[in-house]
């Protein structure tokens, strides 16, 4: 069994496993190592040949693979080095345990870096009736199928889930001549971004059926057609008012699930609303010496922001490493009315970095003020004049806001009477 020591590992080589590399590298670690089990860089970005990446990072339009190869020249500049091929297995005492080709490894490590991204969930998490027949796909295969191997993959297609994969599938597939002949959203409400919405269905005038959901699906060898019906407000079917869609094809774009098995396996505390790890705003979890970021510790709309977060896992690994990341009592941040999650869910008091918090609301609304409390103090408010479960947004808190900080932070989502 090899073994190797570096000073940081990282598990994943997509957008938020190269940022964090490259900025613990930047920071100090002198021996950092990605570790890959695809057999190329960039992770999920590879296969999103649309544009729409780096607005924010980079202050211009990009497609996926032209964001990849942007941080892949930073990380292969900055002396990051990476293992391809090699799966993740268990984390043990600042020890990770790997095996490809060559076999078992071992890397010892003084931080580790956790970047796994996520997984799409499946039709056997949604427990749709029906018979099993072929042309029922992920979004995300879907489009790999399409943008990797250049496959068709049908000419009828329904989509359900109005999450950004399924909308941008919808334009992919229309542009490839197939008949897309409706996105199916079981909630009242769009749950991706609305700029997909509107460049990916209104463009191509493709119908999106709100507070609606498949029922059943028919097929022996390829499916045949799928029935559809509205819910109620309790979101159950109304099988009195269904109906069937022909179609040849179904991509499945129900959300996504933080890959945290290999966490697991290190005793990583994990949150039950994001399904990631809970984490500081230094990016470190419950075991003092494993930090995550990206997908794998919350499900983000835009890579702008995983890089963005993902380059504060690395810092805080290097200084971790160094001895200089501020320790102490941790401070929860919970999420209050209106507030379906937030990430970081701890504060450590002090250091000299004002802190980003990340959070999506629980419904639709307009007119909201967005505010983080502790005690009968209010640390930062934020007016937004329509919000969105589709959308992750930030509310920041500075560092004078912090610095007696000894309360549970409350953030909370409230309707703001007369304003527009």
């Amino acid at each position: 069994m090899k073994e190797f020591l570096c000073d940081i590992v990282v598990v994943g080589s997509g957008p938020a496993g190269l940022a964090a590399a490259v900025a613990a590298r930047k920071n100090g670690a002198e021996k950092v190592l990605i570790v890959e089990r695809d057999i190329s860089i960039g992770g999920i970005l590879q296969q999103c040949i649309h544009p729409g990446f780096g607005l924010e990072y980079f202050d211009e339009e990009l497609t996926g693979p032209e964001y990849a190869q942007r941080f892949f020249y930073k990380a292969q500049s900055a002396g990051v080095e990476w293992l391809l091929d090699t799966t993740a297995l268990e984390i043990r005492e600042k020890q990770l345990v790997c095996v490809n080709r060559d076999g078992m490894i071992k890397i010892n490590f003084g931080a580790l870096i956790l970047a796994m991204g996520c997984r799409e969930r499946t039709r056997a998490n949604l427990a749709i009736p029906g018979s099993r027949p072929a042309g029922i796909y992920t979004a995300g295969t879907a489009q790999k199928l399409i943008n990797i191997y250049g496959h068709r993959i049908g000419k009828d297609v329904v989509i359900l889930g109005s999450g950004d994969i399924g909308m941008i599938m919808a334009r992919r597939l229309t542009l490839e001549g197939a008949n897309v002949k409706a996105v199916v959203e079981l909630m009242p409400y769009l749950t991706g971004l609305k700029r997909n919405k509107v460049q990916c269905l209104d463009d191509f005038e493709i119908p999106l059926l709100l507070s609606h959901t498949i029922v059943d699906i028919t097929g022996t060898d390829r499916i045949e057609s799928v029935t559809v019906a509205p819910v109620d407000d309790e979101k159950r079917p109304i099988l009195e008012r269904s109906y069937i869609i022909p179609c040849d094809t179904l991509l499945l774009s129900v959300g996504l699930i933080p890959e945290n098995e290999l966490s697991k396996t290190g005793n990583v505390a994990l949150s039950n609303m994001t399904n990631g790890a809970i984490v500081n705003q230094f990016m470190q979890t419950s075991v003092p010496y494993v930090f995550a970021c990206g997908n794998v510790l919350h499900v983000n709309d835009l890579v702008d922001n995983v890089s963005i977060e993902s380059e504060t896992a690395g810092v805080s690994a290097a200084r971790y490493i160094q001895g200089t990341l501020p320790v102490g009592t941790m401070i929860d941040i919970i999420p209050g009315s209106g507030i379906r999650h937030i990430c970081p869910q701890k504060i450590v008091p002090g250091g000299n970095d004002r802190i980003t918090l990340y959070f999506r609301v629980a419904e639709p609304a307009s007119n909201i003020c967005i505010t983080a409390s502790a005690g009968q103090r209010i640390l930062a408010t934020r007016y937004i004049s329509y919000i969105s479960p589709g959308t992750m947004e930030k509310l920041i808190l500075s560092v004078e806001q912090l610095a007696s900080l000894e309360e549970t932070v409350i953030v909370s989502a409230e309707l703001v009477e007369g304003r527009k």
